[in-house]
């Protein structure tokens, strides 16, 4: 896949390129030039050694022609004069071969310097071979049985005065050769030192404007960038960002389209933030005038109940007062006083009530905490409800042993009791019978409201006593409602406590429903 030029992907791939073609060129130049000057220095060094092997070669020939004079003065045989330089004339073929193989080396080494080194390798190579020639052949003239002395002396002279020239052209061209390898390589450092120059000069350039041209700039796009995160965490979304046709660019008119973006969110929260504040504002104001409404309304009821206990209070003392004075007169009319009496302190009672609940519903709610003889209040509340259990053809009973003086509001928990009894009476007609037992649980007086209805939904009794909650129409809880929670709340701020069971046990049931057990306890007054 194609790069176009404007991309950074391309932009960075072109100066990593030349960054390394240049780095290339350097290290192409330094392999060649050590290449060329590793040659030369071992073409120099191999001239050395054969300089060397030359000199060995002239001490050599030196001892060969002192031996062989004297063999040819001291008129030795042909034998004689055999042994005497065999072995020298060994070492000396020993040398001119490794002097051969030594030129032969030189001519092939000297293939990239061209056909002139070629040649000159060649001519010393030939100049050696005339050496030898020239030996082997002193060498023949030397060992002829029917040479005399003053022969074998010209062989000696003639080999002395030919050798010496060849020798001394040999070395001097040898070194002649060496004084040129170092030169080249002096003049190669020459060439090479400008060209690494040139090469280090173009790479600080080619970096440098590698940087100019590319680094700094992304750098500087890359500074706004940070700024415009950070200035978009401070929830300042004016953010204008330069946009180019690259990778940066697209990334910084993302930035900007999502700062716009944030920007237009923003302001949709506000006018939302707005508006939630004036509808805020306008409920408030309802609920005010409403809260305002409820007060007059809840005064006016406040008030009724004043009123209307007041204008039952006077009557009520006068029915008291005057049944009063009819106790105290003649046998005949005791009994009807006795009633009129009772039935007024009932009443006396019930006014009592309505105003504790005027009251409780407003917030004033008083509990008057103290010592009392539950089984009596509970006989109350029985007496009062009574009618209602007849009137809707129920039987109720009251059983359990004497138990001591509970601690509570007294008119609150007769009240609380008279309602459990009406629930009873409301929900589980159907089963004729209402059993009240009265039981002391270890430091807790307790007073059981049996009834034989159709008992509650297991589902519905977590939630029986949840203020305003009430249970399906199927089943023997519905019209619960604030009752039992008014209740359970009246009952634990006297630190007692509400238990509902249904479906009872076998053996408490008294007939074949399932039946509701709710069980009331207090504390047991101390002292």
């Amino acid at each position: 896949m194609s790069l176009k030029f404007s991309s950074l992907k391309a932009k960075l791939a072109l100066g990593a390129g030349l960054v390394a073609l240049v780095a290339l060129l350097g290290a192409a130049l330094s392999i060649i030039g050590m290449e060329i000057v590793s040659s030369r220095i071992e073409a120099s060094v191999q001239a050395e050694k054969r300089v060397e092997r030359y000199s060995v070669l002239s001490t050599q020939v030196t001892s060969f022609i002192v031996v062989a004079a004297e063999a040819a003065q001291s008129g030795l045989s042909p034998e004689a004069r055999a042994d005497r330089l065999d072995r020298l004339a060994v070492n000396i073929s020993e040398t001119f071969e490794s002097l051969r193989r030594d030129h032969e080396a030189a001519v092939s080494g000297a293939a990239p310097s061209g056909l002139d080194a070629q040649s000159r390798r060649a001519t010393q190579s030939i100049g050696l071979a005339r050496m030898q020639a020239l030996f082997d052949t002193t060498l023949n003239g030397l060992l002829d049985e029917t040479a005399g002395p003053e022969r074998l002396q010209g062989h000696i002279d003639s080999f002395a005065h030919g050798f010496d020239p060849l020798l001394n052209s040999v070395i001097s061209e040898e070194i002649r050769d060496r004084r040129e390898i170092i030169a080249g390589i002096t003049d190669l450092r020459q060439q090479l030192i400008p060209m690494a120059l040139a090469i280090s000069a173009a790479t600080i350039l080619l970096l440098i404007g590698f940087y100019l041209v590319l680094i700094r700039p992304l750098f500087r796009r890359l500074d706004l960038l940070r700024d415009a995160a950070r200035q978009i965490r401070q929830a300042d979304f004016a953010v204008s960002l330069p946009e180019k046709d690259d990778e940066l660019g697209h990334v910084l008119a993302e930035t900007n389209r999502m700062a716009r973006t944030l920007s237009d969110r923003r302001d949709e929260v506000e006018a939302e933030w707005t508006r939630l504040n004036n509808t805020i504002e306008e409920r408030t104001e309802e609920l005010r005038e409403a809260v305002e409404e409820l007060a007059r309304t809840d005064e006016n009821r406040r008030r009724l109940f004043a009123d209307i206990s007041h204008e039952l209070r006077n009557p009520l003392s006068v029915i008291l007062m005057e049944s009063e004075i009819g106790l105290n007169g003649s046998d005949v009319s005791k009994g009807s006083f006795q009633t009129i009496r009772t039935r007024a302190l009932r009443l006396n009672r019930r006014i009592d009530d309505l105003l504790r609940l005027a009251r409780s519903e407003t917030g004033l709610l008083q509990l008057n905490a103290g010592p009392f003889d539950l089984g009596e209040t509970v006989s109350e509340a029985l007496e009062d409800m009574r009618p209602q259990v007849e009137s809707a053809g129920m039987n109720i009973t009251l059983s359990g042993a004497t138990a001591p003086m509970a601690q509570g509001d007294r008119n609150w928990v007769r009240q609380v009791v008279a309602g459990l009894i009406q629930n009873a009476i409301r929900h589980a007609r159907e089963g004729r019978e209402i059993a009240m037992t009265l039981e002391q649980k270890d430091e807790r007086i307790c007073i059981n409201v049996i009834d034989q209805g159709r008992g509650i939904d297991p589902t519905e009794q977590d939630r029986i006593f949840d203020r305003f909650r009430q249970g399906s129409s199927n089943t023997a809880s519905e019209g619960f409602g604030i009752g039992l929670a008014f209740a359970k709340w009246v009952i634990e701020q006297q630190s007692g406590r509400i238990d509902l069971q249904s479906p009872l046990p076998r053996a408490e049931r008294k007939g074949p429903a399932p039946g509701t057990k709710v069980t009331l306890c207090l504390p047991v007054a101390q002292g």
